[in-house]
């Protein structure tokens, strides 16, 4: 059952589109990147495409999706994890 469109659409930058485009060929490219930027095409061809859709498209959860949006929304036009994210190093060396 498709939900309400998504509220939140964001607008790319030119520059940001031209690198998504490039990151898609890229064979050194990350996989996580390759979504993502695929995403935002997709987005930027079909903007009122819901979450689960586009994220049925590109191989990512609707949550994925709407977390992805409403940062590109906010402004933040990058493809790479917010730092902060995950467990951080609990390493110490010996003496």
């Amino acid at each position: 059952m498709p939900g309400p469109s998504p509220s939140c659409c964001p607008v790319f930058p030119e520059d940001f589109l031209r690198q998504a485009r490039r990151g898609t060929w890229r064979r050194t490219a990350s996989h996580q990147s390759v979504q993502r930027f695929r995403l935002a095409l997709l987005l930027q061809e079909h903007p009122s495409l819901g979450h689960a859709e586009a994220g049925q498209r590109v191989g990512l959860s609707g949550r994925q999706v709407r977390r992805w949006r409403q940062r590109w929304a906010a402004g933040d036009f990058s493809v790479d994890d917010a730092p902060g994210r995950g467990r951080k190093v609990a390493f110490s060396p010996l003496g």
